[in-house]
């Protein structure tokens, strides 16, 4: 299924009540990364998944996973992983994943 939310930043600052600027601050001090970093590891992360388990095109996983923008895709994927959507499907791809994040108390409740 296609990820559901286009703007996942922007529905993230709306679930948490904080500010932009400070959800920002707050995720990227927990996780290390920025929240765009983390929804796009996320989703090469899913993409990597179908890659290795389905046979759809790397247009149609594109899209499956939050890219409208079919171009964007191969460019993200090889910049994350140092492999082309392509050659980590015919096997190139045993890296481990890219989200090994671990959570203590949120950032997220109080100051």
């Amino acid at each position: 299924a296609h990820f559901p939310v286009t703007n996942p930043l922007e529905e993230m600052v709306r679930l948490t009540g904080l500010t932009e600027r400070t959800f920002k601050r707050r995720f990227t001090a927990a996780t290390g990364l920025s929240p765009i970093a983390y929804v796009q590891r996320l989703r090469i992360e899913d993409a990597k998944r179908r890659l290795e388990r389905t046979e759809a095109s790397v247009d149609e996983i594109s899209w499956q996973v939050g890219y409208e923008e079919p171009a964007f895709f191969p460019r993200l994927f090889k910049r994350v992983t140092g492999l082309t959507p392509g050659r980590w499907r015919e096997g190139g791809g045993d890296s481990p994943s890219l989200m090994p994040l671990q959570f203590g108390r949120s950032p997220f409740s109080g100051a």
